[in-house]
């Protein structure tokens, strides 16, 4: 499988099976996703490129949220800001003209992704404070960052929703799409994780 073809860089630890990787992007920089343009209903130009890449940005940022939370104390779960997503994507859902109910899961997902990451970065540093950052980023500042890219995955949803509905070749489209971001990006084992959790609920 295309998955397995994707090579790490040289590991700096292990965090519950997963090997962590030194740096390789930096999560608070956004940078310009490749789209393409589709024909009506045609699918044939369209990728879901520009989806994955926003997805592996707004995993990258959870690493800024782990340290942020590492300092804090704040747990992984928020619930209340959790809903206020799900249901604001719901509402922008109806005006664009794509499924809600698809939406909410798609998001949902990716808010399970930036656990995974969490969590796994959280554990890391707890068994190796050497490792751990030396500071916190604002919580506020990441979210702004956040509800930016929210928009931008909203805007992609509605360029890919007909191929998000055209089975095999759906899956097809998702597995290159995902596999060609894992090597672009040089993601660990715990990111790689995060992606195939952000992407379950795309086709």
């Amino acid at each position: 499988m295309l998955r397995k073809l994707i090579t790490g860089a040289v590991a700096v630890g292990t965090v519950g099976g997963f090997a962590l990787l030194a740096p390789t992007a930096n999560a608070a920089t956004v940078t310009a996703v490749p789209t393409a343009v589709a024909v009506g209903h045609d699918t044939a130009a369209v990728t879901f490129d520009g989806l994955t890449e926003l997805m592996i940005q707004r995993i990258l940022i959870g690493d800024d949220v782990a340290a942020s939370k590492y300092f804090s104390g704040k747990p992984v779960d928020d619930p209340v800001r959790e809903q206020q997503i799900l249901d604001s994507v719901r509402q922008s859902a109806v005006q664009l003209g794509i499924d809600p109910d698809a939406t909410a899961a798609f998001f949902q997902a990716q808010i399970d992704a930036s656990k995974v990451v969490q969590r796994g970065l959280l554990a890391y540093w707890a068994a190796h404070p050497d490792k751990a950052p030396t500071s916190g980023p604002d919580l506020n500042v990441i979210r702004e960052k956040l509800d930016a890219l929210t928009t931008q995955l909203l805007a992609e949803l509605v360029r890919v929703d007909h191929l998000r509905q055209t089975g095999l070749r759906c899956d097809i489209s998702l597995v290159v799409s995902t596999a060609t971001g894992d090597i672009r990006h040089h993601l660990d084992a715990l990111h790689r994780q995060a992606v195939r959790t952000a992407s379950a609920t795309v086709c």
